[in-house]
């Protein structure tokens, strides 16, 4: 379910912050795109990150919420914010040797109601993952919330799910990718690039 906010509104922000990006990138989920949404570049501003995270804050406040997650490092940063507005604790999930773990002494706490909040999301691998360690440690899933939803609409979670700006994105398998074909070079940004 998308934001209430204008989404043209919510776009604008985003091009005046050099947040969305435009060439040829290859996103986390090894997808080919000729757009980037670097949310670190729009949540380095205060009152965005504010606009956006209570933007997600209000849509799961009544969900009784004890726990906000996020996968590192993309959705520390409004996870981190969404949790204090609802008055909860926060953490984060990193990789380790590629897998999605708890570390740093953090721990979800059976029964605890927890809420998973992302930056991007495109196939939702990474949200998928901190789903599992939720799940694994017998907590309940609350929801999903996340600022940008890449999928085109066509990400499902078995919870609720709610983002800021919903986009039809275009991605590409790599060995279909135009622009890999015209010989553009690409980059790989984010977390787990070189951006």
């Amino acid at each position: 379910m998308p934001s209430k906010l204008p989404q043209n509104e919510i776009l604008n922000i985003f091009r005046e912050t050099g947040a969305l990006l435009e060439g040829h990138f290859q996103l986390t989920s090894g997808l080919h795109s000729p757009q980037y949404f670097q949310c670190a570049r729009v949540l380095q501003f205060p009152k965005y990150l504010h606009l956006f995270a209570g933007e997600l804050a209000r849509h799961f406040e009544y969900n009784e919420i004890e726990l906000v997650i996020s996968p590192a490092i993309g959705g520390i940063v409004v996870g981190t914010e969404v949790g204090r507005l609802l008055g909860v604790r926060t953490i984060f999930a990193e990789r380790r040797d590629g897998i999605m773990e708890i570390r740093r002494g953090f721990e979800i706490r059976p029964g605890e109601r927890v809420l998973v909040v992302e930056d991007v999301v495109t196939t939702g691998g990474s949200v998928h993952e901190v789903i599992d360690l939720v799940r694994g440690a017998k907590a309940i899933l609350g929801g999903v919330g996340y600022i940008v939803d890449r999928s085109n609409g066509m990400l499902t979670f078995d919870a609720r799910h709610y983002s800021v700006l919903q986009l039809n994105a275009v991605t590409f398998k790599p060995e279909e990718c135009p622009l890999c074909g015209k010989g553009l070079p690409v980059t790989k940004p984010g977390s787990r690039g070189n951006y």
